[in-house]
């Protein structure tokens, strides 16, 4: 790919986005690149887990600005950003974001969108758009209000402050902050414990815990009965107890 660097080590796809000298900034090919990637890892199932960060110092500085209007009318693109999102949204995979340096606009809210988030404590976020005359994208308008409440989201959304890891941390937006020299290893432990997990299960979980803001507390005791259902047919499911029997660790195939 042009734009991305994409690594695959025991179940563990790390997606890099490699423009430093844009500070990631993501243009056309990025985005179509970024769509690319999550739908072949969702269809993968020896791809257990997806890390998403960016090259050269930095996550992911938001759409590359300079490149609207040169490929095609705005509404086009931001059907193509929208894309993207919902596809890292539905990504049936455990996903992480690794945080270093800034990660603004729809870069912050791709962060955002992954389900775990751990930070450098160099790392800052800012949902730059209203420095930049424009709304929220990449679903921010959907995701900051379920992450820190409705007026702490315009707070985010309105002023577009600089905010650093330690307040995102206290926010409420980030797992995780460590240091620069344990970000990698810390990533490294949580993306291997969960490439180690059942994949059926933690699929099912991860679409139970999205869905959990849309439907009554009725209907999500339904949707986790005919969850248990389907996971006490897996091999998975009867290795876990097995393994639980014989006191050692299980072996998770996915079916």
């Amino acid at each position: 790919m042009d734009t991305l660097l994409v690594e695959r080590v025991e179940g563990v796809v790390t997606v890099t986005m490699n423009r430093p000298e844009k500070k990631n900034a993501a243009n056309a090919t990025m985005w179509r690149e970024l769509q690319e990637c999550f739908t072949e890892v969702a269809q993968t199932p020896s791809d257990r887990v997806l890390v998403l960060t960016g090259a050269g110092g930095s996550f992911c500085s938001g759409a590359d600005l300079t490149s609207v209007g040169s490929t095609g009318h705005p509404l086009s693109l931001m059907r193509t950003v929208g894309d993207v999102a919902l596809a890292l949204h539905r990504l049936p995979k455990p996903t992480i974001a690794k945080v270093h340096g800034v990660a603004a606009g729809a870069g912050c809210n791709m962060a955002f969108g992954c389900d775990l988030i751990v930070a450098s404590d160099e790392a800052r976020f800012c949902e730059i758009f209203a420095r930049r005359g424009l709304s929220l994208d990449f679903g921010g308008s959907w995701l900051l209000p379920r992450l820190v409440g409705l007026h702490r989201a315009k707070e985010l959304a309105l002023l577009a402050d600089m905010v650093s890891a330690k307040e995102a941390l206290d926010l409420g937006l980030v797992n995780r902050v460590v240091s620069v020299g344990e970000l990698d290893d810390f990533v490294d432990r949580w993306a291997r414990q969960l490439a180690a997990g059942p994949p059926i299960a933690l699929a099912m979980t991860k679409s139970l815990l999205n869905q959990s803001f849309e439907v009554a507390m009725t209907q999500a005791l339904d949707d986790e009965a005919r969850a248990q259902v389907v996971n006490f047919s897996t091999a998975d499911t009867a290795e876990a107890l097995a393994a639980f029997v014989e006191k050692r660790e299980p072996h998770f195939e996915g079916r």
